[in-house]
């Protein structure tokens, strides 16, 4: 089955509770239903890795990682898998998912449901000894929702992922565990980045460490948190995770919700937050730009901002497994038209945009 055809199912999948649709999709990968996708190639080379192409699924869609190799047949560049948290986690009561039709976005509060640290990572390492994977695979973690060390935790889980993973995201942005965010605090996250740094000493495997930060901070926290994370050694930060921000131009019904919201809605505020962290850093960070990337003119905007590489996930729900290489041939488009012959010709060409 070609992507296209099982984008056609889209519209059936949308007509059931979202949290199943999801797991169906999933099923749907793992059977090869979704076929393989030509995507154009536009090679990035960004924290010492080599990318196919920027762009990239993000965390939450495949957080127990069993669709690892059919989401890269769609023509990703890179898949992120997780959050995984070190013991299992059953997360919130459901209904925890929503879709906000009208407004092309999401609201969930899913609160990192997974199946634990030592399930996953052995999928992964079995999947790995099966052969190398078309692009670099990044592992995100975080701690249990009844963490009483995140210290400890988080050097734990950076030094398993690294074994299995080709970098390691280090999440404190979900709104939906207590606490987490508190984290991204630049004394609390020297602390945890301090023991990311030893976990990857313990593995004896050195991988790019990036930290996932929230579109809600106050711009004023962007730049301790850039300069902490690059006095400890981090090579990227992705920009962002999902908001808790309501805009009063939503129209769904679910707008109310709690939870993180994602998809059309957080495309500006996080590439403008994407923008401000492009001017701090001054290239001395990778940036990955996320949240609401629907299209090859959204993933352009934010490399544009300064993103090396993209990430999507929300936009799938609505576009299905077609998605990806469309994005691909209209980012390769977009290039082309403006003359440049590989993507960090444009990478923050409009950083200095005062919206941010």
């Amino acid at each position: 089955m070609t992507p296209s055809l099982a984008s056609s199912f889209m519209p059936l999948l949308r007509l059931i509770d979202p949290e199943t649709a999801h797991t169906l999709a999933l099923r749907a990968l793992r059977a090869g239903l979704a076929g393989r996708a030509d995507a154009p190639a536009l090679p990035v080379e960004a924290m010492g890795l080599a990318f196919r192409n920027p762009l990239g699924l993000a965390a939450g869609f495949d957080k127990n990682a069993v669709a690892v190799r059919p989401l890269f047949a769609l023509g990703f560049g890179f898949v992120e898998v997780g959050t995984i948290t070190p013991r299992p986690q059953a997360g919130n009561p459901r209904p925890r998912l929503f879709r906000l039709a009208e407004d092309g976005a999401v609201i969930n509060r899913m609160g990192m449901n997974n199946e634990g640290w030592d399930a996953v990572s052995a999928r992964l390492a079995a999947m790995r000894a099966e052969g190398p994977l078309p692009g670099p695979l990044g592992v995100n973690v975080g701690i249990n929702k009844d963490c009483d060390d995140p210290v400890r935790d988080t050097g734990l889980l950076v030094e398993g992922a690294a074994r299995v993973g080709d970098y390691v995201t280090v999440n404190v942005s979900s709104p939906n565990t207590p606490g987490l965010r508190d984290l991204q605090a630049a004394d609390r996250l020297a602390s945890l980045l301090e023991a990311s740094r030893q976990g990857l000493a313990r593995a004896g495997r050195t991988v790019p460490v990036v930290v996932k930060i929230a579109p809600d901070l106050d711009h004023d926290a962007l730049g301790p948190i850039i300069e902490t994370a690059l006095a400890a050694g981090v090579s990227g930060l992705i920009v962002s995770n999902t908001t808790i921000a309501r805009p009063a131009t939503l129209r769904s019904r679910h707008r109310g919700e709690a939870g993180g919201l994602s998809g059309a809605p957080l495309l500006a505020p996080a590439t403008a937050m994407l923008r401000a962290a492009a001017r701090i850093a001054s290239g001395r960070l990778t940036l990955i730009g996320a949240g609401g990337v629907a299209s090859g003119a959204d993933a352009y905007a934010k490399i544009r901002a300064g993103a090396s590489l993209v990430q999507l996930y929300s936009a799938m729900a609505y576009a299905g497994p077609a998605l990806p290489a469309r994005i691909l041939a209209e980012l390769a488009a977009l290039l082309a038209r403006d003359g440049f012959r590989r993507v960090e010709e444009a990478v923050g060409l409009d950083r200095e945009r005062g919206d941010g």
